[in-house]
C-alpha cells in the first residue's frame, strides 16, 4: 500500500531547532487518497523491481540529503538507531514521540501472546481456551513463571509451596484495623501488598534467585488472604483464616464467605468458574499495570513494593474498574426495550458504553467467549442474574449495528465477568481485586523476565520540552 509521510522537525514551541538542540521526528502514515495529488518521490533504486529485499528501512532524511539503513527485527526498528540520524556533530539524533507507548515495543518478551485481529490470546504458546478447559490456576501460574507446563512431581512441590504461604502476620492484620470501616477494599490491598515488603527485608536480593522464587510463593499464596481480609475489613466480619486442606480458589472462597460452619465446603461449580475466571486475567501482555510492574522493578525495588505499584494501576477505573462500570450501565438500561435507545445515545456521544472494545482486539476477546459459556454454569447453581438477558440482547443489537461493526467493538473480557462475580455474591467494589488475584502471576513473570532480560535497564522515557527558553528570575517587587 502507499503512503504519505510527512516529517517535521520542532525546537519547542514551533520556533525551527537550533544546532545542539535534541530534534525530535514526527512520523504520520495513512493510506494515499485515490485522486491525484502529491506523492513522494523515491530513488530509482527503491524503485527497482529486480532489487532484493532486505530487512532494513531506507530513510532519506529532507533536512540534509542524507540516506540511512535501520535494521529491522520483529517487525520493529530500534529508537536508537534513529539517533545517529542528525543535522550535525551538535545535534543529539532524532526520538521517537509516542504517547502512551502505543507503537512502542519497551521490551522482549516471551510470555503471552496476542493477535488482537484473529482474536487469538496464549500463553506461552498455548491457547487459551485450553488452558480454560484443561488447566488450573496454578499449574498456569507456573506455566507463566517457568515457560512449560510442570510435571505432577513439579506441580506438587508449586502448590506445597504456595499453600504454606498463605498465613499473614498478625501485624497485617492490625494494619488492616487501622483503615475506615468504609475504605475501598482495593485500597487496603494496595497497601497490604506494599507492607509486606517490611516483612521480608530480604527480598530486596532480587538478584539471589532463591530469595526471589521464596518472594513469587509468597505473593501469590498471600494474594487472597490479604483479599479476603480487606472485605472483611469492610463489611465488619471477623477474618477467616486460610484453610489448606482446600484448593487456592476454594481457600480464597473460604476466606471470603465463611461464616459460623466449622469447615467451609465451596460448591465445585463455583469454585472451578473462578479458578478459570483466574486463568483468563493472569497476563496480558504490556498493558498500563504490568507496564509499572516492569517501570518500578527496573529500579530493583523489591516485588512487594513493584506490585504495590501495578496494582494502584490496576486500581484506576481506566484498566480495572470496566466490568464495574458494566454492571451499573446494565442497571441504568434497566431493561430490554430500553437498549436501543441507549444505543442511539452511544452513536451522538452522550453514553459510553462500558465492556465493548479493546485497545488491542479488534475482533471478539476470546475470553469473553469463555467468561459467556462459564455464566451458563454458573447460574446453574446462583439462579439468573437477570442482567445477563440486557447484557445478551445488548451485544446481539451492537453485533448488528454497523456503529459497532465498522469500529470492531466487540464484547471484551469485562462485559461479562461483573455479571458473574456478582452472581457468586462478591461485591462490585471486590472486583478489581479479583483482577489483581488473577494478574499476580503474570505480574511476577514480567518482572521475573525483566531481571533476567540483559537489554533491560533502569526505566526512563524521553521527553519533548514545550516550554520557555532560559529566563532571568526576576525579584518580586519587580514582577507585573
Amino acid at each position: 500500500m502507499g503512503a504519505k509521510i510527512r516529517q517535521t522537525v520542532e525546537g519547542g514551541r514551533g520556533r525551527p531547532a537550533a544546532r545542539g538542540r535534541r530534534t525530535n521526528l514526527y512520523v504520520f502514515y495513512r493510506p494515499l487518497p485515490s485522486s491525484p495529488g502529491p506523492q513522494l518521490s523515491f530513488p530509482s533504486h527503491f524503485q527497482d523491481p529486480h532489487r532484493v529485499p532486505k530487512d532494513t528501512l531506507s530513510v532519506i532524511d529532507n533536512r540534509t540529503g542524507k540516506q540511512y539503513e535501520l535494521p529491522i527485527e520483529s517487525g520493529t526498528i530500534r529508537a536508537v538507531d534513529l539517533r545517529q540520524i542528525k543535522l550535525g556533530d551538535g545535534d543529539q539524533g532524532l526520538e521517537t514521540y509516542d504517547p502512551g507507548f502505543l507503537n512502542t515495543a519497551a521490551c522482549r518478551s516471551a510470555i503471552s501472546f496476542i493477535d488482537g485481529d484473529k482474536g487469538i490470546l496464549r500463553y506461552r504458546g498455548y491457547p487459551i481456551e485450553q488452558l480454560a478447559e484443561r488447566s488450573t490456576f496454578l499449574e498456569t501460574a507456573y506455566l507463566l513463571l517457568n515457560g512449560e507446563l510442570p510435571s505432577a512431581a513439579e506441580l506438587d512441590s508449586w502448590v506445597f509451596n504456595i499453600t504454606h504461604h498463605t498465613i499473614v502476620h498478625e501485624s497485617i492484620k492490625k494494619f488492616i484495623d487501622g483503615f475506615h470501616h468504609d475504605a475501598h477494599p482495593m485500597g487496603m490491598f494496595v497497601s497490604t501488598v506494599a507492607a509486606l515488603s517490611t516483612f521480608y527485608p530480604e527480598a530486596k536480593h532480587i538478584q539471589d534467585e532463591t530469595s526471589r522464587r521464596n518472594q513469587i510463593f509468597r505473593l501469590i499464596a498471600k494474594t487472597p488472604t490479604l483479599a479476603a481480609f480487606a472485605h472483611r475489613h469492610s463489611v465488619g466480619l471477623p477474618y477467616a483464616y486460610p484453610d489448606n486442606d482446600l484448593s487456592y480458589t476454594g481457600n480464597f472462597l473460604n476466606m471470603m464467605f465463611k461464616t459460623t460452619e466449622v469447615k467451609y465446603t465451596p460448591n465445585k461449580t463455583l469454585e472451578r468458574a473462578l479458578d478459570v475466571l483466574l486463568i483468563l486475567h493472569a497476563d496480558h501482555e504490556q498493558n498500563c499495570s504490568t507496564s509499572a510492574m516492569r517501570g518500578v522493578g527496573s529500579s530493583h525495588a523489591d516485588p512487594y513494593s513493584a506490585m504495590a505499584a501495578a496494582a494502584a494501576a490496576l486500581y484506576g477505573p481506566l484498566h480495572g474498574g470496566a466490568n464495574e462500570e458494566v454492571l451499573r450501565t446494565l442497571r441504568e438500561i434497566g431493561s430490554k426495550d430500553r437498549i436501543p435507545a441507549y444505543i442511539d445515545r452511544v452513536k451522538r456521544g452522550e453514553f459510553r458504553l462500558f465492556g465493548f472494545g479493546h485497545r488491542i482486539y479488534k475482533n471478539y476477546d476470546p475470553r469473553a467467549t469463555i467468561i459467556k459459556r462459564i455464566a451458563e454454569e454458573v447460574f446453574e447453581v446462583t439462579g439468573k442474574n437477570p442482567l445477563i438477558d440486557i447484557a445478551v440482547e445488548l451485544e446481539r443489537i451492537a453485533l448488528q449495528d454497523d456503529y459497532f461493526v465498522s469500529r470492531k467493538l466487540y464484547p471484551n473480557v469485562d462485559f461479562y465477568s461483573g455479571i458473574i462475580y456478582e452472581a457468586m455474591k462478591f461485591p462490585i467494589d471486590m472486583f478489581p481485586v479479583l483482577f489483581a488475584i488473577g494478574r499476580t502471576p503474570g505480574w511476577l513473570a514480567q518482572w521475573q523476565e525483566m531481571l533476567l532480560d540483559k537489554d533491560q535497564k533502569i526505566a526512563r522515557p524521553r521527553q519533548i520540552y514545550t516550554g520557555p527558553d532560559k529566563r532571568d528570575y526576576v525579584a518580586i517587587e519587580n514582577r507585573g
